[in-house]
């Protein structure tokens, strides 16, 4: 069972959901968003020969196409164990409120709140 603790139950489904898709893609990661009007955006890494996205890149794209202005919280599950400097600003473009980064367990390795 994903572990937690920290986060409320909202958050914890962005990790259900992030964990998920990485796993039916087989993806490097995983990522979950949700915007400022609750609605949610899943994606994995993009590696195609034309374009690399990060997990978290695709979310936060797919948000900002469907007009979010902010979010509420990013999910990313990954290997890592913290964020690169583009996923960071990424986060930083769209005032992301909370930032995880679970294990592939789903286990949250930092929970940063900005």
């Amino acid at each position: 069972m994903t572990d937690t603790t920290g986060l409320g139950p909202e958050d914890g489904k962005l990790i259900t959901l992030a964990r998920a898709s990485r796993a039916r893609n087989a993806a490097a990661e995983g990522a979950a968003v949700r915007d400022e009007t609750g609605r949610t955006y899943v994606a994995t890494t993009v590696s195609l020969p034309s374009l690399k996205l990060t997990a978290l890149q695709a979310a936060v794209a797919a948000a900002a196409s469907s007009e979010a202005s902010a979010l509420e919280a990013a999910v990313v599950v990954t290997e890592a164990k913290e964020l690169t400097e583009a996923d960071r600003a990424v986060a930083d473009d769209l005032k992301t409120q909370v930032v995880v980064i679970a294990a592939p367990d789903g286990v949250p390795a930092s929970i940063t709140r900005r």
